[in-house]
């Protein structure tokens, strides 16, 4: 298993030139948040609750990032056209 560190890291660094921040909470959780390419005090996604201990693989990483930033992408769809939420372990 991926240290706390090597986690966020990988987490921070695949939103790269964007700002991407990984916090761990008391229970274990992850909350991951995306800001804004202009406006960097902006969130465009934020996302709490992530189960970290169920991250115990690249493929479980890959999925995460991938479903994170699709839900990037929903997020500057107009309301009418996106779809419902997609939940995270």
């Amino acid at each position: 298993m991926l240290s706390e560190l090597e986690l966020r890291s990988i987490i921070e660094g695949s939103f790269l030139p964007k700002r991407c921040e990984c916090t761990k909470a008391e229970d274990a959780s992850l909350t991951i948040k995306v800001y804004d390419d202009r406006d960097r005090d902006r969130v465009d996604l934020e996302v709490k609750g992530i189960n970290a201990d169920k991250l115990d693989s690249s493929r479980a990483i890959c999925n995460l990032i991938t479903g994170l930033r699709e839900d990037l992408k929903q997020a500057h769809v107009p309301p009418l056209k996106r779809a419902g939420g997609r939940g995270y372990y």
